[in-house]
């Protein structure tokens, strides 16, 4: 008896790609790299402009000298800032109203996007409608004002975290991560281990929710950083001014500052008008130093909650 073998098959020889394919994905990642470097040297180099700057003479600065290094090197911003009273009090008083401020709006979303989340809820469907009214319908400034006036906080902290606490958008995205993410069927099991609501809500549901609590987190403190109009319009102590009020009436003065001069007073203001030129670029570091040092920790949890309260397809 005898066994045949049949000869291995030859491979088929692959046909050759047409040239456009091949530069197909060449040619895409070129043009998507490239796009991408554009916009970063856009976004970036304002931002490396100010901090260059800060630390140049600003008359160079001016004259349209300065453009990739800095020159005539000078740290007298920063000395100023730092030594000047008003500005570090201005710096201490925006971090107490951020840090406040941040706290209660996070809490009050939370707590009322997880009321709002429940379906046994009596009445959420016309809670919700209320709230959503308020994003088209508002009473004013002048409202506003009576309002805090009424209640007494004018020229108090309260008067700059409170009135704007609760962001309607922001309470919408908490409602719906805790409609998609928390399943009745967890709260139940949690019901049938003898937890009560607030049991359930503090000891599963705020650890579930990490990613949501650092994305609301850094809107507020962003949003609360950079406040200045409710501190102008409710506060008149200056000693209660934030950072970003302070920094505005700092400008202010030194654009007036050059107003209505004569030629014997021209001298003698160069230097201030130098100095007001010099402390405009730095106190704009100053004043964003501390959301670039932070964010950095935060991306990771920012990014991924940024998503958490889109809607399912």
């Amino acid at each position: 008896m005898t066994m045949t073998t049949s000869a291995p098959a030859l491979p088929r020889p692959r046909r050759a790609e047409p040239l456009h394919r091949r530069l197909a994905d060449p040619l895409f990642a070129v043009i998507t790299y490239g796009l991408i470097a554009v916009a970063i040297l856009v976004i970036v180099y304002p931002l490396y402009f100010i901090v260059i700057a800060s630390i140049s003479d600003p008359t160079l600065v001016q004259q349209g000298k300065v453009f990739l290094f800095p020159r005539g090197l000078t740290v007298d911003g920063y000395a100023t800032i730092f030594g000047t009273s008003t500005i570090v009090r201005g710096f201490a008083n925006s971090v107490l109203y951020t840090v406040v401020g941040t706290a209660i709006s996070v809490t009050m979303i939370l707590c009322g996007a997880y009321a709002l989340a429940r379906k046994d809820m009596p009445g959420r469907s016309l809670f919700m409608i209320l709230f959503v009214v308020t994003m088209f319908f508002d009473g004013g400034m002048i409202a506003r004002y009576l309002v805090v006036k009424e209640l007494g906080m004018l020229d108090t902290m309260w008067a700059v975290v409170l009135p704007g606490a609760v962001g309607v958008w922001n309470l919408i995205i908490a409602r719906t991560f805790f409609e998609q993410s928390i399943s009745p069927e967890l709260r139940e099991a949690a019901q049938l281990d003898g937890a009560s609501d607030f049991r359930f809500f503090f000891s599963i549901v705020l650890p579930l929710s990490k990613s949501l609590i650092t994305l609301m987190a850094m809107i507020h403190i962003v949003a609360n950083w950079n406040a200045f109009f409710d501190a102008m319009i409710y506060l008149s102590d200056e000693s209660k001014y934030p950072l970003q009020l302070v920094l505005r009436n700092v400008l202010i003065q030194s654009q007036a500052s050059t107003a209505g001069m004569d030629m014997a007073s021209m001298e003698s203001t160069a230097q201030a008008q130098k100095m007001g030129e010099l402390l405009k670029y730095s106190m704009i570091v100053v004043s964003t130093v501390p959301l670039l040092i932070a964010f950095p920790f935060l991306q990771r949890h920012f990014v991924k909650g940024a998503t958490l309260g889109a809607l399912k397809s």
